[in-house]
C-alpha cells in the first residue's frame, strides 16, 4: 500500500505544474475521510489518465456511507472528461506539497459549445437516500443543480487548469446556498468560458487567469449575497465578471489587463459593495451599471485604487460615464442609487465619486485572514484522549489538549462537552466540515441548564489571536444558561466556516438519534414549536457573543438556532470587527443585536424570518453604538409569512452608522413596512432598497412642502377605522364605499362612509383574499380555499348563501371587462414577459359584467413552498382592465410599474415600463394621473413624471377612488383605513 502510494505521488511530480502553494500541505488525519489514492479508487494523477470515474466513485463512497462528508485528494494533476458532481455536504479537499490540479485536455468531447462544466455542486444525488430515508427517484436522471437547501459543500485546495479548445468548458457551477465555499483555487481559464458559473455564498483566495470571464454568476438559488474574498482576475477577454442580481460583496478584489472588471447584465439591477480594491491597466468602463434609474440598483465603492482605469463606470442605458483622475487615482468613495443624507431627509437617485490623483499607488490592503499554522504542529484530538463518539464526555480531553498545545485538528466526530472549554491566548481549533464535527451539550447538562448567568461552551480569552474554523458548535435545545461562543480574542482573530448548529439544516448525530430529528423534522405539525415540545424556541441566550473587548474576522458563519436569543451579539467593544457573509435565521426576537459597539464592518449579512418562529423577529438592533458599517445587507421574510411587522433595523441612540446597499423584501404579503426605524427621533424609512444612508445621530430637519396639484386639505391624510391584522383585497361598491378583507381573520368589512360605520360583511371560514364587484353588485370573491375557487354573493343578503362560479375556457367577451392584479411579485427579472401570457381559464360574473382570467396554478391549486402564490390570490388588489385602454401594473419584486393594453379576451399586451418606482398598490384618476402605494403614496403624470406624494402614517398597500363623488382616495394599510381628499375623480 505504501509502496503504491510513493509511485503515485512521485509520478505526479513529473507532470508540468500550475500548482499554487498548497493550502493544507499535508493529509489530514481524519479516519472518516475518504482518501482519493491509488490503493483505494483506480486513480493516476498523471495528468493523461481519465481520473473522472475514480474522483466520482470517491464522492459517491461518501454519499453512500454517511450523506455529509470529506474526500482527500493527493497533489497530482488529474483528468477530467466529464463533469464531475459533488453531492450536498460533501467537500472535496486537496492537500499535499501542491496543490493537486484538475485538468481538462485539449479539444475534449463536449466542452466546445453551451456551458459545460468541470465540477458540477449538485442538488440530491438521484437514486441516493437521504438522511431521513427517503430515496430520490430516477437513479438514471441528469443530477439536478444546487438549491437553497444545498447546504455545507465545498471546493478547497484544488485548483482548475482548461486547456485550449474548450470554448464552452466552465470549472465550477455553485448556486448552493449556506455554508458552501469555493477557497484556495487558481483558474487557469486560458480559451475557456469561466472559472465560475453561476457563484453563491462564498469564494475566498481564488484566482482567474484568462478566459472570456473570471465569473459570470446571477442571482444565487436563495436569493442571498455571493462574496468573494482575496481575489484576483487578469486576462479576460470581456469581463473579469458578468452578472446580475448576485449581491455581489467584492473584499479586497485585484483585477489587471482586462477590458472591464464587472459588468452587470442590461436592464438588472444588483447591490454591488466593493471594498479596498486595485485595478490596473482596464481598457474599457471598469464597472459597468445598467437599470441606473431604479432604486433597486444599489452600487457602492470604497478605497479603490487606479492605474491606467480611464473610465471608471459607464451608465449602460444613459451612456454617461465617469472618468478617472490623473494616471493613478485612489477612489474613496463611488456611489449609484437612492441615497439618503441622514435619516429622516429625502432621498434622491444620486451618483457619488470622491477620487483624487496620486503619483504612487498604495500597496494593496493586506488580507485580515490569518493562515493556519503549520500542519506539521497540529495535533489531532483523538491522540490526546477524546473519542468524539457523541457518548463519552471530552471535556477534560479537549482541556488538557488545548492547555498543552497551540493547534488542534478534530477529525469528524461529536465531540460532547459538559463544561466551558476555554482558549488559551493562541488556541487554533481546526476542523473540515462543521456537520459532522461538532462540539457539543446533551440536552439537560447540568452546568448550563436552570436560571443563571449565560455560560460559555467555547470561550477565548481578551486579546488573543485564536482562529477556529471547520467546526459546528451545538448548545442543543435543553441548556438555558448556554452561549455556545464567547468571543473575547482582538482585531488578529478569526472563526471561520463555523456553524451553530439548532435549526434549519441540522440534523441529529448521536449513535441514538431521535426519529423526528434524524431527518431534520425541527417543527412540530403546526410550525409553532419543536418536535420535541421540551425543547424550548428562544430558550438560551446568543448563540455568538462578542464581548469585552471582543474583535476579529468573522467569515462564512451559518447561525440559524431557534433555541438561542440571537444569532450573533456583539456588545460592550470597540475593537475592530469584520464579517462576512453571515447568515443569521429563524430566530425568535432577535438576529443580530450590537449594544455599546464601535468599529465594525459588516458585510454580506443575511437575516430571514420564517412563519412559525419569526413573525416577531428583528433581524438587526443597534443600540448605543457608533462607527459601524452595515454593506450589502438582505433581509428577507419566508414566502409562507403571515403576521406582519413594522421594521427589519432598528437604531436607537447611535451615531455615524453606515448603511450600504439595503435590500430588503419577501415574496409573501407580510415583508417588513419599513427598512429602517430610528426609535431616537420616531422616523422610519419606508423604502425597502436604498443605496446609501448615513445616520449621524443629530436631530433631522423637517422638509418643507408645496401647495399638492393633486391633494386637497393641505395633503390631509385621515383614520377612518383600525384595529385590523392584514387587510388588502378591496374593492368599491356602486355607491363609493370599500370593502376590503382581513384574510388572517377570515373577515369582509364595509366601511359605510355615509353613515361613518364599519359593518362586518361576512367572517364565514371560506379564505377570502381578493374582492371585485360586477355591475350588478354581486360581490365576486377569489379564495384561498380548495383548487380554483371563486364565488359570489349579494353583500345585503340576510342569508349566507354563495354561488361557485365555475371556470371557463378563455375567450373573447364583448362587452364584459376584464378583472386584473394590479401587482406581480416575481423571483426573476422577467416580469415584462411573464405577465403577457395568456391565461387558459376565465371566471365569469354572474351578470356576465367581468370575468377574470386565471393560470392553470390557480385551477390546480398548485403551490410553492407550501404556499399559493397564484397572481390572483398574491396580489393585494384587483382592478377593472377595459379593452383599448390602459392599464397599470407594479412589478413589487423589482419596483417598477409597467403601463399596458389589454385585449377582449383580458390577456395583457404591449407592456411597456412606465416608472422606476413599484409597489403594492396603484389606482388612477380621470385625468390619466396614476397613484401608486410604494411606502407612501406617490403620484405620476400620465407621462410618467412624478407629480406629488403624501405620507401615510403606515404603510400603504392598497388604494382605492370612492365615496358619494368620487374623490376620496381609500388608503389600505395593514392595521388601518385611511382617507385622503383628492381635486380629481378615480376611475
Amino acid at each position: 500500500m505504501l509502496k503504491s502510494l510513493l509511485a503515485f505521488v512521485a509520478l505526479s511530480f513529473c507532470v508540468p505544474t500550475l500548482s499554487a502553494t498548497s493550502y493544507y500541505t499535508e493529509q489530514p488525519k481524519d479516519p472518516q475521510a475518504v482518501l482519493l489514492t491509488p490503493d483505494h479508487f483506480p486513480i493516476h494523477g498523471d495528468g493523461k489518465a481519465d481520473d473522472s470515474e475514480a474522483i466520482q466513485q470517491a464522492i459517491n463512497q461518501v454519499q453512500q456511507e454517511h450523506n455529509e462528508g470529506v474526500v482527500l485528494l493527493p497533489s497530482g494533476h488529474y483528468r477530467l472528461s466529464k463533469t464531475i458532481y459533488i453531492w450536498p455536504g460533501i467537500r472535496l479537499i486537496g492537500y499535499g506539497p501542491t496543490r493537486p490540479v484538475l485538468v481538462l485536455a485539449e479539444n475534449t468531447p463536449g466542452f466546445q459549445g453551451d456551458p459545460e462544466y468541470m465540477v458540477f455542486f449538485a442538488g440530491r444525488r438521484p437514486g441516493a437516500r437521504g438522511a431521513n430515508g427517503s430515496i430520490t427517484s430516477g437513479a438514471d436522471q441528469k443530477p439536478s443543480d444546487a438549491n437553497p437547501g444545498t447546504f455545507y459543500s465545498a471546493l478547497s485546495n484544488v485548483d482548475i487548469e482548461i486547456k485550449d479548445g474548450n470554448p464552452g468548458a466552465v470549472g465550477v457551477r455553485a448556486r448552493y446556498a449556506q455554508h458552501c465555499f469555493l477557497a484556495h483555487i487558481d483558474f487557469h481559464i486560458g480559451s475557456g468560458l469561466a472559472g465560475i458559473h453561476d457563484g453563491g455564498n462564498v469564494a475566498e483566495d481564488v484566482h482567474f487567469h484568462g478566459g472570456k470571464y473570471g465569473i459570470w454568476t446571477r442571482k444565487p438559488s436563495p436569493g442571498w449575497q455571493f462574496a468573494v474574498i482575496d481575489a484576483s482576475f487578469d486576462g479576460q477577454r470581456e469581463a473579469a465578471i458578468r452578472e446580475h442580481e448576485a449581491g455581489l460583496t467584492l473584499v479586497r478584489p485585484q483585477f489587471k489587463n482586462v477590458p472591464t472588471a464587472i459588468d452587470i447584465d442590461a436592464s438588472y439591477p444588483e447591490e454591488l459593495w466593493i471594498k479596498d480594491a486595485r485595478l490596473e491597466d482596464v481598457t474599457g468602463p471598469a464597472i459597468v451599471i445598467s437599470n441606473e434609474n431604479n432604486p433597486h440598483t444599489e452600487i457602492n465603492a470604497e478605497n479603490v485604487m487606479c492605474r491606467n482605469v480611464p473610465t471608471f463606470a459607464k451608465f449602460r442605458e444613459s451612456g454617461k460615464e465617469i472618468h478617472g483622475k490623473d494616471a493613478n487615482y485612489v477612489v474613496s468613495s463611488f456611489s449609484h442609487g437612492l441615497h439618503y443624507a441622514d435619516i429622516g431627509a429625502t432621498p434622491a437617485i444620486e451618483d457619488v465619486f470622491e477620487a483624487k490623483g496620486v503619483q504612487i499607488l498604495p500597496d494593496p490592503v493586506r488580507t485580515d485572514i490569518p493562515g493556519l499554522p503549520a500542519m506539521n504542529t497540529w495535533v489531532n484530538i483523538r491522540d490526546m484522549g477524546a473519542k468524539g463518539d457523541g457518548i463519552a464526555d471530552d471535556t477534560q480531553a479537549l482541556q488538557q489538549a488545548i492547555d498543552a498545545h497551540r493547534t488542534i485538528f478534530f477529525p469528524a466526530g461529536q465531540y460532547r462537552v459538559t463544561d466551558t472549554v476555554t482558549l488559551k491566548s493562541d488556541t487554533v481549533l481546526i476542523g473540515l466540515q462543521p456537520s459532522i464535527t461538532r462540539i457539543f451539550l446533551a440536552d439537560h447538562t447540568k452546568a448550563f441548564d436552570g436560571v443563571g448567568d449565560p455560560k460559555a461552551m467555547i470561550e477565548s480569552p481578551k486579546g488573543g489571536t485564536n482562529i477556529i474554523t471547520g467546526i459546528g458548535l451545538y448548545t442543543n435545545g435543553i441548556n438555558p444558561r448556554a452561549v455556545a461562543l464567547k468571543w473575547m480574542a482582538g482585531a488578529d482573530s478569526l472563526v471561520n466556516d463555523v456553524r451553530f448548529l439548532g435549526g434549519h439544516g441540522t440534523v441529529d448525530r448521536t449513535p441514538d438519534p431521535k426519529p423526528e430529528h434524524h431527518g431534520g423534522d425541527i417543527y412540530n405539525n403546526t410550525h409553532t414549536a419543536d418536535s420535541e415540545l421540551s425543547r424550548r424556541w428562544n430558550g438560551q441566550y446568543p448563540s455568538l457573543w462578542i464581548t469585552d473587548g471582543g474583535g476579529g474576522t468573522f467569515l462564512d458563519i451559518w447561525t440559524p438556532s431557534t433555541f438561542a436569543q440571537a444569532g450573533m451579539y456583539i456588545s460592550n467593544t470597540s475593537t475592530s470587527g469584520r464579517v462576512y457573509e453571515l447568515s443569521s435565521e429563524h430566530h425568535v426576537r432577535n438576529e443580530i443585536m450590537l449594544r455599546n459597539a464601535a468599529n465594525w464592518q459588516i458585510y454580506a449579512l443575511q437575516t430571514e424570518e420564517e412563519r412559525g418562529e419569526g413573525g416577531f423577529a428583528l433581524p438587526l438592533e443597534i443600540l448605543d453604538s457608533h462607527d459601524i458599517t452595515v454593506a450589502n445587507y438582505h433581509s428577507y421574510r419566508v414566502v409562507s409569512m403571515f403576521q406582519p411587522f413594522p421594521y427589519a433595523i432598528k437604531v436607537q441612540n447611535s451615531r455615524n452608522i453606515h448603511f450600504r446597499n439595503v435590500h430588503v423584501y419577501s415574496d409573501s404579503k407580510a415583508s417588513f413596512d419599513n427598512s429602517v426605524y430610528d426609535a431616537t427621533y420616531d422616523i422610519p424609512v419606508r423604502h425597502r432598497e436604498f443605496a446609501y444612508m448615513d445616520v449621524s445621530g443629530n436631530e433631522p430637519q423637517k422638509a418643507s412642502e408645496k401647495e399638492s396639484a393633486i391633494f386637497a386639505n393641505d395633503r390631509r391624510v385621515d383614520k377612518v377605522t383600525g384595529g385590523f391584522f392584514n387587510i388588502s383585497g378591496g374593492a368599491v361598491d356602486a355607491g363609493g364605499d370599500p370593502y376590503f378583507v382581513d384574510a388572517h381573520w377570515q373577515t369582509i368589512y364595509r366601511w359605510s362612509d355615509a353613515k361613518h360605520e364599519l359593518i362586518k360583511v361576512r367572517d364565514n371560514p371560506l379564505d377570502a383574499g381578493n374582492l371585485i364587484f360586477d355591475k350588478a353588485g354581486d360581490l365576486i370573491v377569489v379564495s384561498y380555499q380548495g383548487n380554483g375557487t371563486v364565488y359570489s354573493f349579494k353583500p345585503d343578503a340576510t342569508d349566507l348563501n354563495i354561488t361557485i362560479l365555475k371556470p371557463q375556457p378563455a375567450a373573447e367577451r364583448a362587452g364584459a371587462t376584464a378583472v386584473l392584479p394590479v401587482d406581480y411579485w416575481r423571483n426573476e427579472n422577467d416580469f415584462a414577459s411573464k405577465i403577457v401570457q395568456k391565461k387558459p381559464y376565465q371566471f365569469v360574473s354572474p351578470d356576465g359584467s367581468l370575468f377574470l382570467p386565471a393560470g392553470e396554478d390557480f385551477i390546480s391549486g398548485s403551490l410553492y413552498y407550501g404556499i399559493k402564490m397564484h397572481d390572483v390570490l398574491r396580489a393585494y388588489g384587483l382592478a377593472h382592465a377595459e379593452p383599448g385602454k390602459k392599464f397599470y401594473i407594479s412589478d413589487e419584486s423589482q419596483e417598477k410599474t409597467y403601463v399596458a393594453t389589454v385585449a377582449e379576451d383580458g390577456n395583457i399586451t404591449d407592456a411597456k415600463l412606465f416608472a422606476d418606482e413599484g409597489g403594492e398598490g396603484v389606482a388612477q384618476d380621470e385625468h390619466g394621473n396614476v397613484y401608486l402605494a410604494a411606502g407612501d403614496v406617490y403620484v405620476y403624470s400620465p407621462d410618467g413624471k412624478r407629480i406629488d406624494t403624501i405620507h401615510v402614517p403606515e404603510r400603504p398597500q392598497q388604494l382605492l377612488f370612492g365615496g358619494s363623488d368620487g374623490k376620496t382616495l381609500f388608503i389600505l394599510t395593514r392595521t388601518t383605513l385611511y382617507s385622503a381628499r383628492t381635486k380629481y375623480k378615480g376611475l
